[in-house]
């Protein structure tokens, strides 16, 4: 079940705190390994595309999908604190219920962007 439009108001200032300070965190860590480096691309791009999204509750649950997929792959721990702010953004992807979660490969950045974007690669 996706949200109405004035629910989408108060997930966007949500997910958008969230994710805001989600890179930050990430950004400030020592260890800037390619898989880090493209969850922060993902992250932004998510934070630049959210106010344009019809759905931004199944966007937020392929962002955490690529966070988790891309974390086991590059074999990344999260401190509390930036695993709390996972948590969030899953939680609110999970209101995409299953609409929501796409069968396509979860550690494809590409996802992210559009056609005419150029994709960093790390």
């Amino acid at each position: 079940m996706f949200l109405n439009q004035s629910e989408n108001k108060v997930v966007y200032d949500s997910i958008k705190s969230d994710i805001h300070e989600l890179y930050s965190l990430l950004n400030n860590r020592n260890d800037q390994s390619p898989e880090l480096l493209d969850i922060l691309d993902v992250l932004g791009q998510v934070y630049k595309n959210i106010d344009d999204s019809k759905h931004p509750e199944a966007l937020v649950n392929r962002l955490v999908n690529f966070i988790r997929s891309t974390a086991i792959r590059g074999r990344l721990n999260f401190p509390k604190n930036q695993e709390t702010l996972i948590i969030n953004l899953s939680a609110l992807g999970q209101k995409a219920g299953l609409n929501g979660n796409e069968l396509g490969n979860t550690s494809d950045k590409s996802q992210f962007y559009n056609w005419n974007e150029q994709i960093p690669k790390h």
